[in-house]
């Protein structure tokens, strides 16, 4: 059961090390349900955030993944760090409906508090209520494009006299 927390573990923070603030077309500013784990290979204590709202989220609108996700996490280990709880792996979930995510919640919940039947393991849950912590929207909105600023864009130089 440990090699599970480990690998869920791992996985989390491979998600929070994804270049998250590339900035795409189409990314616009939307509500967000949110919510915040944080887990440390040191120990069984885990911590939830409760549901929050963002209200002007950055969201790309091909992919719909949430822009600047790691500056949400960074939130979430700074407040843990301040309160003598460090070295956490924070991860995030969102989604645009409540309905879906309160269903993750509720199965993230299940799976650390150990009441599915798949866990042997029980940790030590800690709810961090939204008066104690609260998501603030991060500023990671569109970059206007360069050549509209009137740069040029980088563009691989032809070497002369070639093919």
């Amino acid at each position: 059961m440990k090699l599970q927390r480990y690998i869920i573990a791992a996985a989390f923070m491979t998600a929070a090390l994804l270049p998250a603030t590339m900035q795409a077309k189409g990314a616009v500013a939307q509500r967000i349900y949110i919510f915040g784990f944080a887990a440390s290979f040191n120990d069984t204590i885990v911590h939830f955030t409760n549901i929050q709202t963002i209200d002007s989220a950055w969201v790309d609108g091909k992919t719909n993944f949430l822009m600047g996700r790691q500056l949400y996490s960074t939130m979430l280990r700074d407040y843990l760090n301040k309160n003598q709880m460090p070295h956490r792996v924070c991860a995030v979930f969102y989604d645009k409906s409540l309905k879906k995510l309160q269903k993750k919640y509720i199965k993230m919940k299940k799976l650390y508090l150990g009441t599915d039947k798949k866990v042997k393991n029980r940790n030590n849950v800690i709810d961090i209520v939204e008066n104690d912590f609260k998501f603030k929207a991060a500023n990671v909105g569109p970059l206007p494009d360069e050549e509209e600023n009137g740069q040029e864009s980088p563009k691989k130089k032809k070497k002369k006299g070639g093919k």
